[in-house]
């Protein structure tokens, strides 16, 4: 058991490592020359990529992601044949973020140009742009240079038999280019200023930036432990419990066996639970999984889910499995002896305890899923069986404690009931999703926050005894616990109340819809970059004897969005950016062209800077080793690190805490 547990430990970090890494590599591209005939050609991209990223396609609306797009820089003797085509299975679904249809590759990309071959000397340069994403971030617009050359045949310009040689001797060879990077660089990078002086070692030397990813799973597996408490106290499951511990203690004089068997059963329950969690992923499939986030009739199918899960936790109906299958099992556990008697009894309760746990698991099922992990779903019913199971298992250990077990009453009702109530506002995160996808506007922001209003403060009424439904006694007591709870969810809506008129609300900012789509709004504290322009920034700042944050962002970067507006509008972190540093934002996606290409070398490879976000994105590669965006780093004005980096993460605490430290190195 041990070495189980130490190998899936191991597992674990070897899965987890990759997420600390700063500097990303996913998608790697080759170029191929593919003679089709004596006067035509086609240059071939073939791109393979990490599990969890994607490439996207050509043709994509402006707005969106980055389209790949075939450029020339030279052509002679030559010319194109329409444009870059895509090849393979494309993936095409809606993207709630970008609101529009995306097409993408999983796996492997590849793209083809056809060239024309006029005759005589060719010679084709230029380079394929393209965008890769995951879940979690995108990579700025990357370029991928080929430069071909050879002779070829042409009608006008050679004689049939000359055709004939030449076409047999043909070829295309990459262009030999010297490495020019020193001579071609700019005095805009390296030769103007010691601004650019990599320093990637000084700002390890602080430390490393951990992602959060890497806790997701602790939070699922809670969230599941939290679900199977809830569930625990509900009419079907609470009254079962002094019946099977009696069971167990009375099928044996020996009082050892009989917490062996309850033992046993508690470890049946979490086996079958986390069975239903595997074949959830066996069904789905890991990209199924990943897609379901984004997918607007899966969203949609969802929130009708949980809304009739909702309806029924309020008494409407009962969600119940066909008795014959309950009848079933259980007549067979009686005919069985031994280990499978007792698990055929913990699948009989599964079954018999559906109306009360199916909305439950549902709705857990729902939520890990969608958070595009393939293992979540198993993670989430462990943690659910494991609070399920462990009541049985500790009172047949100490049934003197069943003695003080709270009695079944409406007490177990109204836990039903709560459920319905977040059921029900979970739900419309659901319903937003697809909403965006298919720009209904039928959930904007405003909306939202109205319904989520509306449903708090009567949960909250409903805790006070001021609403009643069908299966509620006529017990008008309210307990202290009762009224605690309903002073949370009514001062819940009152916080949401100024979200109406554009406050960040920051409790749901991963909830709501995006406050763009809010049509009111009088929210202004708003955090603007002083500049844009690295070189112009840091000038500046040692003029002016200030310190500066990078930010280093994209048009495109959904996180960097979330960052400034959960993050940015805190009136802390406001006033360190407007008044104790200066700002400078970087887009590494911008599309405006440099006067001139800029030629530089990155580990042996030579690249080619041809627009200011190519710039931006060198700049961060080559002097901070990181690619990914939201990037902060905080610089003196030599251009040294003053704390490490910083990447996604809402903690406000900790944002402060990394300007401050910054600030202090600042002024030592």
């Amino acid at each position: 058991m041990k070495r189980r547990i130490t190998l899936s430990w191991l597992l674990m970090a070897i899965i987890c490592l990759p997420m600390f890494a700063q500097m990303q590599d996913p998608v790697r591209f080759k170029t191929e020359w593919k003679n089709l005939s004596a006067n035509e050609a086609e240059i071939i991209f073939t791109g393979t990529m990490d599990q969890g990223w994607h490439v996207y396609s050509t043709d994509l609306q402006e707005g969106g992601p980055t389209s790949a797009t075939f450029n020339i820089d030279k052509i002679e003797g030559a010319e194109l044949v329409g444009k870059l085509t895509p090849v393979g299975k494309e993936i095409k679904q809606m993207d709630p973020i970008f609101d529009m249809e995306v097409k993408f590759f999983e796996g492997t990309a590849k793209f083809s140009q056809k060239v024309k071959l006029t005759g005589g000397n060719y010679l084709v340069t230029g380079y394929l742009e393209y965008g890769a994403c995951n879940d979690q971030n995108c990579l700025p617009p990357t370029s991928v240079d080929f430069s071909y050359k050879g002779t070829a045949a042409g009608a006008a310009s050679t004689t049939s038999a000359d055709a004939k040689a030449a076409e047999e001797t043909a070829t295309a060879q990459p262009v030999e280019t010297a490495d020019s990077a020193t001579v071609a660089a700019p005095q805009t990078l390296q030769d103007a200023t010691d601004y650019w002086k990599p320093v990637i070692k000084e700002l390890s030397s602080y430390g490393s930036n951990e992602e959060q990813e890497s806790h997701s799973w602790i939070y699922i597996f809670f969230t599941g432990l939290v679900g199977g408490l809830l569930a625990l106290f509900t009419p079907c499951v609470w009254p079962i419990i002094p019946m099977t511990v009696s069971f167990f203690l009375k099928r044996t004089k020996d009082k050892k066996k009989g917490i062996r068997d309850a033992w046993t059963y508690g470890a049946s329950i979490v086996v079958i639970y986390v069975a239903l969690g595997l074949a959830i992923t066996l069904i789905f499939g890991a990209s199924a999984l990943n897609a379901l986030s984004t997918n607007a009739i899966f969203n949609i199918l969802f929130f009708l889910m949980l809304v009739v899960f909702a309806a029924s936790f309020f008494g409407a109906f009962e969600i119940t499995l066909p008795s014959k299958w309950s009848n079933a099992v259980d007549s067979k556990a009686e005919a069985t002896t031994g280990l499978l008697s007792i698990f055929l009894m913990a699948f009989t309760l599964s079954l018999v305890s559906f109306s009360c746990t199916g909305p439950i698991i549902g709705f857990l099922l729902v939520e890990v899923s969608t958070t595009g992990s393939v293992v979540a779903p198993a993670i989430g019913m462990l943690g659910f069986a494991i609070a399920l199971a462990l009541p049985f298992t500790l009172f047949a250990m100490f049934p003197s404690w069943l003695k003080s077990m709270p009695k079944s009453g409406g007490w177990m009702n109204v836990i039903k009931v709560v459920l319905g109530f977040l059921e029900l506002a979970f739900a419309l995160k659901f319903l937003s999703v697809a909403d965006l996808a298919y720009g209904w506007r039928l959930l904007d922001r405003e909306t939202f926050l109205a319904l989520w209003i509306v449903i708090f403060a009567l949960l909250g009424m409903y805790l006070l005894g001021k609403i009643k439904f069908p299966h509620d006694d006529d017990n008008n007591k309210v307990g202290v616990g009762r009224f605690f709870l309903a002073l949370i969810s009514l001062a819940f809506a009152v916080y949401m109340i100024p979200g109406l008129w554009g406050a960040p609300l920051k409790a749901v900012s991963a909830f709501a819809p995006p406050m763009q789509t809010q049509d009111f709004n009088l929210y202004k504290n708003e955090v603007h970059a002083k500049f844009t322009d690295f070189d112009a920034g840091m000038e500046y700042a040692r003029q002016n004897n200030k310190p500066v944050m990078i930010d280093f962002t994209g048009y495109g970067c959904v996180n960097c969005r979330k960052m400034e507006l959960a993050v940015w509008t805190d009136p802390k972190v406001s006033q360190l950016l407007n008044d104790d540093y200066v700002l400078i934002t970087l887009y590494v996606d911008e599309k405006t062209k440099l006067p001139e290409p800029i030629k530089v070398t990155e580990n042996g490879t030579e690249r080619t800077l041809r627009t200011i976000g190519d710039k931006w994105s060198y700049l961060q590669r080559s002097k901070f080793g990181a690619n990914a965006q939201p990037f902060y780093v905080l610089l003196d004005n030599e251009g040294m690190p003053l704390n490490k980096s910083y990447s996604y993460d809402e903690d406000i605490a900790k944002y402060v805490d990394f300007l401050q430290t910054g600030l202090k190195n600042y002024k030592k």
